[in-house]
C-alpha cells in the first residue's frame, strides 16, 4: 500500500518528491535510530542534503535557489518526515526565516543574505517565540530600539531552531508601544548570529526531534546596522502571520509523513506476527485499527493539499491552513498511539521505528503555534 502517493499532488511536484523520496531512503531512514539515540546534529545529512540540491532550495532562481512553490515543499516534507522527524526538521529548517526577507527585503539584503544561504555557504533560521510568550505575536517583550545609525535589541528567544547553527536570523521585536495597535509594534530585522550581545545555547535534550536543534538566545544591547530592518517598521506582525499560513501547511505534511510511518510499522507488524495461532493481522479488531488509520490519513491529506491550494490562492488562507495543521498533526499523534498499541510491549522499546515516531509526533501539535490557537482561528475566520 502506497500512502504518499501522487494522486493529490501537482504534477509539477513530482519530481522534487520522487528526488526526495530516494535521498531520505539513502541518507535519512538509514541513519535515523542512530541520530535519535545520539542526539546530535547531523551535519552529515545536511550536507549531503545541499550536494542533492535538497536545500534552502525554496530561495528563488534569481538568488541562487531552485524557486521551489509551497507543494514542491510540501511534497518534500512527507517524504523526509515518514524516514525521520528530527533529521527532516534540521534540513528544513537550513532556510528558516528566508521567505519573509525575499518577500519583503531590499535588494541588497538578498543578495547579502539568501544567496549564501541557497547556495548552502550559510544556514538561517526564525526567532519569533520567548520564553514566556510561545503562540502571543501581539505578546513579545524583545525590544529593538533605533539608536543613530543601529538597532539596539534587548530580550530573549526560545525554541529557535538554528539559534546557535545559523550565520543569520531573521527575529521579531518589539518597536512600538501603541496599545490601540498592539499588532503595529513589531518588525523584522535580519541579525547575523555573531553580532556583539548576541548569545545563544542549546536547549536540553528533547523527548522527540532529537537530531534537531532549538536554541535559547539572549540579546544584551546587540546592535545591528539600521539598514538591517526588513520592510517597513511597524509591519512585523503581519509578516509573520501570513509567513506562518505557508508554514502550517508545510507542518501539516510534517504530520502526515510521520503519520504515514506509524501507520507502515503498525501494517507491517500484525501482518508479521501471530497470537492464538493465527496472523495478528487475521483479528478483526486490529483490521478495524488500521481502517480508521488509513481512512484518517486519507481525510487529512487530502484537507492538507486542497488547504495548499486555498493558501497559493490567498483565498481565506489563515482559515484553511489552520485546518490543515490541525488535521494532519493530530492525526499523526491518533495513528501512532494505535501504533503503539498494535505492537503491545515491544512498542516501549525505543529501537523500535513506532517508538520513535511516537515520541515525535508530539511536537509538532504544538510549534508553528498550537492547536489549541489554531482552533480560534478556525472558529475565528469561519463564515457562520
Amino acid at each position: 500500500m502506497e500512502l504518499l502517493d501522487t494522486a493529490v499532488v501537482p504534477e509539477h511536484a513530482h519530481e522534487i518528491k520522487r528526488e526526495a523520496r530516494e535521498f531520505a531512503a539513502e541518507h535519512i531512514a538509514p541513519n535515523a535510530a542512530e541520530y535519535y539515540e545520539s542526539g546530535e546534529y547531523p551535519w552529515e545529512i545536511l550536507e549531503a542534503g545541499m550536494d542533492a540540491d535538497l536545500i534552502a532550495q525554496d530561495i528563488g532562481e534569481e538568488y541562487g535557489g531552485r524557486g521551489l512553490d509551497l507543494y514542491e515543499i510540501l511534497a518534500l516534507a512527507e517524504e523526509f518526515y515518514r524516514a525521520d522527524a528530527g533529521i527532516a526538521l534540521t534540513l528544513q529548517l537550513a532556510s528558516f526565516g528566508t521567505a519573509i526577507v525575499e518577500e519583503y527585503g531590499d535588494e541588497e539584503q538578498k543578495e547579502t543574505y539568501l544567496r549564501p544561504v541557497a547556495e548552502n555557504e550559510q544556514i538561517s533560521g526564525l526567532a519569533v517565540s520567548e520564553p514566556d510568550t510561545g503562540s502571543d505575536l501581539a505578546g513579545m517583550e524583545t525590544t529593538a530600539k533605533k539608536d543613530g545609525d543601529e538597532w539596539v535589541l534587548n530580550g530573549e528567544k526560545y525554541w529557535i531552531g538554528n539559534g546557535v547553527e545559523a550565520d543569520w536570523v531573521t527575529l521579531y521585536a518589539k518597536t512600538g508601544d501603541d496599545s490601540d495597535n498592539r499588532y503595529g509594534n513589531y518588525s523584522m530585522f535580519i541579525v547575523p548570529t555573531d553580532a556583539d550581545g548576541y548569545d545563544a545555547e542549546h536547549i536540553p535534550e528533547k523527548m522527540g526531534f532529537r537530531a534537531s536543534k532549538q536554541a535559547h538566545i539572549e540579546l544584551n544591547d546587540a546592535r545591528i546596522p539600521e539598514e538591517n530592518l526588513v520592510g517597513v517598521e511597524g509591519a512585523g506582525f503581519y509578516m509573520v502571520a501570513e509567513f506562518f499560513n505557508h508554514g502550517r501547511i508545510i507542518v501539516g505534511g510534517h504530520g502526515l509523513g510521520l503519520a504515514a510511518a506509524a501507520i507502515e510499522e503498525a501494517a507491517d507488524f500484525v501482518h508479521g506476527r501471530s497470537a492464538f495461532g493465527r496472523h495478528v493481522s487475521e483479528f478483526q479488531a486490529v483490521q478495524h485499527d488500521l481502517a480508521d488509520m488509513v481512512t484518517e490519513f486519507q481525510a487529512a491529506r487530502t484537507l492538507n493539499w486542497q488547504a495548499a491550494d486555498r493558501v497559493v490562492d490567498n483565498d481565506d488562507a489563515g482559515h484553511w491552513a489552520a485546518m490543515a495543521k490541525v488535521k494532519s498533526t493530530e492525526t499523526a499523534t491518533k495513528c501512532a498511539e494505535r501504533g503503539m498499541q498494535l505492537h503491545g510491549g515491544r512498542s516501549v522499546l525505543t529501537e523500535n521505528r513506532i517508538a520513535r515516531v511516537y515520541r515525535d509526533v508530539r511536537i509538532p501539535v504544538i510549534y508553528e503555534g498550537a492547536n489549541e490557537i489554531q482552533r480560534n482561528l478556525i472558529y475565528g475566520q469561519a463564515q457562520w
